[in-house]
């Protein structure tokens, strides 16, 4: 078992057992980027956290071919992030737009991190984009929290094998 001061997360049996369990095929993490860990899943989340709805607009923000875009965007509506919401201009066809539920809001700190990361990557140009709290105008900043509000460091968390 790893020691909660090498700042790693500590495993507890059987999982601690490195050489006899692996996390490959079963774990939350490899289920989750299966369906968000592509760039265009990742940037047309982006555009609709930023108001984003409507199809072709979403498409041609998140620079993603229609084809693309629809794959990934019904990917997003089947695993509950997006809701598919029909709309009709006056004339038109119905059309769709798309909105976040609330398990795709549940994804906002994985953006938060994400900026953050490329924030401290080399870049081409001066200028990025900065996130802040409307109310004091501070940073937003990635944390990870438990279900009682304690802000958790790596090395306080502990990996276990759940059994549902």
């Amino acid at each position: 078992m790893t020691a909660p001061d090498d700042g790693v997360i500590t495993l507890l049996p059987p999982f601690a057992e490195r050489d006899r369990f692996t996390a490959e095929g079963w774990c939350p993490m490899e289920r989750a980027l299966d369906l968000i860990g592509t760039r265009s899943a990742m940037t047309l989340l982006r555009e609709v956290y930023y108001g984003g709805t409507r199809f072709d607009d979403l498409a041609r923000r998140a620079g993603v071919t229609p084809a693309v875009a629809s794959d990934r965007l019904k990917r997003l509506v089947e695993a509950g992030l997006l809701e598919r919401r029909p709309y009709r201009e006056p004339g038109q066809r119905t059309r769709y737009e798309y909105t976040l539920t609330d398990r795709g809001r549940d994804v906002f700190p994985v953006l938060v991190a994400l900026m953050r990361l490329g924030d401290e990557l080399p870049r081409e140009k001066e200028a990025t984009i900065g996130l802040s709290h409307a109310g004091c105008g501070e940073p937003i900043v990635p944390e990870v929290r438990c279900a009682a509000g304690h802000e958790v460091p790596l090395n306080e968390t502990v990996a276990s094998i759940v059994r549902p």
